[in-house]
């Protein structure tokens, strides 16, 4: 008797197992079903060429740290800063860098081909390998930039004990040295990949800087987390900008479906010798006269000329020191 209700019980188990299985194996079979689905795909779905490659972030991102090798000699990597050997290892980290490059110049192209371009494969790797030497020409520049915004950091910054420290330590160096790799590339005219180097950098830092923004030199961000700067955004030289500081648009000019039109300035102009403290929002195609000092929690959607002064006052509104208010 006993022998005969466990055989019973073990058939239930059994079936009540197959059951659950069964019931499992439709389930993932109806899900793949609909994610198969090429109707229901849409836009979200890349269809990959054979021999064509796919932009790749772990290459991207080995590319921007040996680029700040080039960069910024003997701080990062394994390079050695010594006059005898240096010319060689420089030498190999460019060439490095510029296959690196080639490739994943090459994987952007063929990942907006059918949209943007309608060349072949080999007319796009000559065209990656031109757009890959203009780079490494252009490092020497790149390196000027830089160089200028590692001392308007050092200068402007009270904690900070040494050039060195700001190039190891200060997320505003590693977020604008990569804006201003993603902005050569953008430059010439490469898709994806600029915003893919760019959106590391945020990822990373909490600073936001689209690739197509106009920056000059000695621009310095203190700690930066949360700053935006939009794609039309232009700032002038020696511009320093706080924490939580958004140089955003103000609204979207909508086309005929009621969805925003692309590629239009919407952002501020920033002219030169311009601070903006924590948390200020200026928005729209304005322009921030040069010599302006803009108070922290400030909206500002209107232009400002040359040498304005902004704060909160007591009733929490923006004014000018001098002057009326905005």
């Amino acid at each position: 008797m006993v022998k005969e209700e466990s055989r019973q019980l073990s058939a239930n188990y059994i079936h009540m197992k197959e059951h659950m299985e069964n019931k499992i194996r439709k389930s993932i079979g109806d899900a793949v079903q609909q994610l198969t689905d090429v109707s229901a795909v849409g836009e979200v779905a890349h269809a990959q060429r054979a021999g064509e490659p796919m932009p790749s972030t772990e290459k991207l991102k080995i590319f921007v740290d040996k680029v700040r090798q080039i960069i910024f000699p003997g701080y990062f990597g394994s390079i050695n800063f010594n006059p005898t050997s240096f010319h060689y290892h420089m030498g190999v980290l460019v060439d490095e860098v510029f296959h690196l490059l080639s490739e994943q110049l090459l994987a952007g192209l063929c990942f907006v081909c059918d949209k943007e371009f309608n060349s072949d494969l080999e007319s796009r790797k000559a065209e990656s390998d031109s757009c890959a030497s203009k780079f490494i020409a252009a490092l020497p520049q790149l390196r000027e930039v830089l160089i200028t915004d590692v001392e308007a950091a050092y200068l402007g910054d009270p904690a900070a004990t040494s050039r060195s420290e700001v190039i190891f330590c200060y997320p505003a160096i590693r977020a604008i040295s990569s804006y201003r790799i993603a902005n050569a590339l953008h430059k010439f005219g490469i898709p994806l990949i600029p915003r893919i180097i760019s959106e590391m950098a945020h990822s990373e830092t909490g600073i936001d800087i689209h690739p197509a923004a106009t920056i000059g030199h000695y621009f310095a961000i203190d700690h930066g987390t949360g700053i935006v700067i939009g794609s039309t955004t232009i700032i002038g030289s020696n511009v320093k900008l706080y924490q939580g500081v958004t140089l955003g648009a103000k609204s979207f000019s909508l086309d005929e479906s009621g969805n925003p039109v692309k590629g239009i300035p919407r952002h501020p102009i920033v002219e030169d010798n311009v601070v903006v403290y924590s948390n200020a929002s200026i928005l729209g195609r304005i322009t921030i006269g040069h010599d302006s000092v803009i108070g922290g929690n400030i909206w500002i959607t209107n232009d400002l000329p040359p040498f304005s002064r902004i704060v909160q006052n007591k009733a929490k509104s923006a004014e000018y020191i001098f002057g009326a208010g905005i």
